[in-house]
């Protein structure tokens, strides 16, 4: 196999027994960067001679065996909206002022401190808002495995470079689905974490970020660098000794939930629902007790907190020039703007959906070890839309499966568990307890084990006219 198609463990192995270098490796990742970025458009401030710069320096800490961290040399991307020292934070908007950052938030520190190479930063819409590539800022993301279709969001670029081979680790950020929902459109892994595992500044409502890669064992190595201390993050965990060297979980005797009715938002297409179906009965010829589950969630609690990121929003772009405020995507001022005529009452009722959102979600975990649901209703969706629905009245008609677990802050992963007719990935949601990340991983892991005789080859770029 060529380097980029080597998982992360795979790399450092390589660089270990000097059958390859991070040189060598660097430069293999650039080279499918140059093939497929014309197609799908993820990255932003992509910096090919830093890159090559510092894969040297790792070649040179390898050949001494002085790496500088457990990640040293290993190609890595973060999502634009982590901040990066020197680099501006566009958050996805045209409208934002380009102002470089002072110094690395925190999940870019700790992977530099573990010595990845941070190539490239990758692209998101408009505020983080979509579950969309589409942007006012940068350049249309597509998807990988169609080209006519969306990657999802808003770590858009994440999932897309994940699944076009753009090296191995990527990391992404997650408020109401924004890792899973890409993972789950691209065929990728992607783990939202708990609520404060991984410190990241600014803290918000249910915003962390989370690992993107192809396969369970890389998404825990990052998390092993990832859900390290920072002071900034006052939401933050405290440091917990976890073992993230993962393995399958032995399944037989537990209990599982299956959720197939979000009890919001639109339900899953036939497709997606069979594909789910079919997961459920691999759990239980493990030797799982799987058990339908009623919905907990309800629409009005979905509407509520769309009110109050609605509300959120407009606050932020009304203190915009009118200039800036006119650079911002239409659907996203549109959705925003809706906001103005919502009551104090409607907007206090909004943000208690939260804590609603979040209470339900923990009640309906209780009797189980994990919870099983479609990660998206549909598989992806036409590239140049901001949203499924494509109504900003109606923006969150998919994100009813996956929202209520950034509210309760419980772990939740998305793997690819098969296609549509069309061959496009459908994501399977797996869900633990609060603070259960190794739990999630570990049957992640198991899942991955028992389908990986299904899975299909990665997709490929267009061939050169």
């Amino acid at each position: 196999m060529r380097p980029h198609q080597l998982s992360a463990t795979e790399l450092l192995a390589a660089y270990r027994d000097r059958s390859l270098s991070p040189l060598e490796a660097m430069k293999d990742v650039l080279d499918r960067v140059s093939a497929f970025e014309p197609h799908i458009r993820a990255t932003y401030l992509l910096n090919p001679e830093r890159a090559l710069e510092e894969a040297r320096a790792s070649e040179n800490r390898w050949i001494r065996d002085a790496p500088l961290g457990a990640l040293d040399g290993v190609p890595t991307t973060v999502k634009e909206n982590i901040a990066t020292k020197g680099a501006p934070i566009p958050l996805g908007t045209a409208a934002s002022d380009l102002t470089p950052a002072a110094r690395d938030a925190p999940p870019a520190a700790r992977l530099r401190e573990a010595g990845a190479i941070l190539f490239s930063k990758t692209t998101m819409p408009d505020y983080g808002m979509l579950s969309s590539g589409l942007s006012s800022f940068h350049a249309l993301a597509r998807n990988p495995w169609n080209l006519s279709r969306n990657p999802g969001g808003s770590s858009a670029g994440a999932a897309a470079a994940a699944a076009a081979g753009y090296g191995p680790l990527h990391v992404g950020t997650d408020i109401g689905g924004s890792v899973r929902l890409p993972a789950g459109w691209c065929g990728i892994f992607g783990l939202k974490p708990s609520g404060g595992r991984i410190p990241i500044d600014p803290p918000y409502i249910g915003r962390v970020a989370g690992p993107m890669t192809r396969n369970v064992e890389d998404a825990a190595l990052l998390m092993a660098a990832l859900a390290r201390p920072d002071e900034r993050d006052f939401m933050s965990l405290p440091p917990q000794a976890l073992d993230w060297r993962i393995e399958p979980a032995p399944l037989r005797g537990l209990r599982i939930g299956l959720l197939l009715d979000a009890g919001c938002g639109v339900p899953p297409t036939p497709e997606v629902r069979g594909a789910i179906e079919a997961a459920a009965r691999d759990f239980a010829l493990a030797g799982a007790h799987v058990e339908p589950m009623t919905p907990f969630l309800t629409q009005e609690m979905l509407d509520g907190l769309d009110r109050f990121w609605r509300m959120r929003s407009l606050i932020d772009i009304n203190a915009l020039s009118r200039d800036k405020r006119e650079k911002i995507l239409p659907f996203i001022h549109a959705w925003a703007e809706s906001a103005s005529t919502l009551s104090t009452e409607q907007l206090f009722h909004g943000f208690n959906q939260r804590m609603a959102m979040g209470k339900a979600a923990v009640a309906a975990t209780i009797p189980f070890d994990f919870l099983l649901s479609p990660t998206a209703p549909m598989t992806a969706y036409a590239a140049e839309l901001p949203s499924p629905s494509n109504d900003p009245l109606n923006p969150f008609p998919h994100i009813g499966f996956t929202v209520a677990f950034n509210m309760s802050e419980q772990p939740a992963a998305s793997i690819n568990c098969g296609y549509d007719a069309q061959g496009l990935p459908i994501g399977l949601q797996i869900i633990g307890k609060r603070f259960d990340d190794v739990g999630v991983l570990a049957a992640s892991r198991a899942f991955e084990e028992m389908r990986r005789e299904q899975s299909r080859a990665w997709p490929e770029p267009p061939a050169p006219n």
